[in-house]
């Protein structure tokens, strides 16, 4: 029985057990927190890691890439998981034998995204409790309230939370923000094609919780299924990035040194006024850990006591 983040309300008692969820007409019970946990979403899987749930093996992405460790787990937490001994289960396409050999006892699905295993749902469903995890329109924090009570980890859940946001609203009284508004987005030179981030997505709602506010994109842009990002390519390049500055995700200096040689976006004022800023490798799928390694990035470019460096520049 699949069950949604939806279904986490139900909870009479955060704190009791069994647990009852529901999903549409279905209802599963867990008579106990879960002990040998598998994450079919190498996305997810970082949020399970910060509030302590016991992961016992996870999917993973292809291995030694940019965002990847020789596992193919991504690398703000990949030292984590093998501190953790958690097993790699696969890259790319989804094993029902291998994750029946991890002996879960709750198998975690993405609804959306390259990693998600939903096609496989009454498989996964056969050999244990399956929960899917809708992260296309929440915070990562909201991702990992559910999974914290899915799991009986709330309190781990409530605590990063907190230490989180004390240090975000820290920053926030730290930084000199650039021109507003902002473009934030993650760019693919070979298209060219960008995926703007939405207000509905993690990346949107951190920059905003900061103080930045998002342009909005004028029409023309393809508004895929998720709500989180909108996919501008081609000439709907120069209409969709409005804003007075660029900010790359996914993205280092030389990605954004790139970017400002692309004919498309030679007009653009944050191009001619080299405001493109790339803010990391591992901003693109936000968790725990990637977003605290946003915090330190966004925290060396916009202190107070430090101007922006032109793209491309130390």
């Amino acid at each position: 029985m699949v069950l949604s983040t939806g279904a986490l309300s139900a909870f009479a008692e955060p704190a009791s057990w069994p647990r009852q969820l529901t999903s549409g007409k279905q209802t599963i019970t867990l008579k106990q927190p879960p002990q040998r946990i598998v994450s079919t979403s190498v996305t997810l899987t970082g949020s399970l890691l910060a509030i302590d749930a016991p992961v016992v093996a996870s999917a993973a992405a292809m291995p030694g890439k940019r965002f990847t460790d020789q596992q193919g787990f991504f690398r703000q937490w990949g030292d984590i998981a093998r501190q953790r001994n958690v097993q790699r289960l696969y890259s790319g396409e989804p094993t029902i034998e291998m994750v029946a050999a991890a002996r879960p006892d709750l198998i975690v699905v993405s609804a959306t995204g390259n990693d998600s295993a939903l096609a496989l749902y009454p498989q996964l469903a056969a050999i244990a409790p399956t929960l899917v995890i809708n992260y296309d329109d929440k915070s990562w924090q909201q991702v990992m309230k559910d999974l914290g009570q899915a799991t009986g980890h709330e309190a781990q859940a409530e605590q990063r939370i907190a230490d989180f946001d004390q240090r975000l609203q820290q920053l926030r009284k730290k930084i000199t923000l650039p021109p507003q508004p902002v473009s934030a987005f993650v760019y693919n030179r070979h298209g060219p094609m960008v995926n703007l981030w939405t207000s509905a997505s993690a990346q949107g709602h951190l920059l905003q919780q900061l103080g930045f506010t998002l342009a909005a994109s004028l029409p023309g842009g393809l508004l895929q299924k998720r709500r989180d990002k909108v996919q501008l390519s081609g000439e709907t390049l120069v209409h969709g990035l409005t804003g007075k500055t660029f900010l790359l995700f996914a993205a280092d200096d030389k990605d954004a040194a790139a970017l400002m040689r692309e004919p498309l976006l030679a007009g653009a004022p944050a191009v001619q006024q080299q405001r493109v800023i790339a803010l990391g490798e591992d901003s693109f799928r936000l968790d725990y850990y990637s977003a605290g390694h946003l915090l330190t990035r966004i925290g060396q470019l916009f202190s107070k006591a430090q101007p922006t460096a032109p793209a491309g520049h130390p």
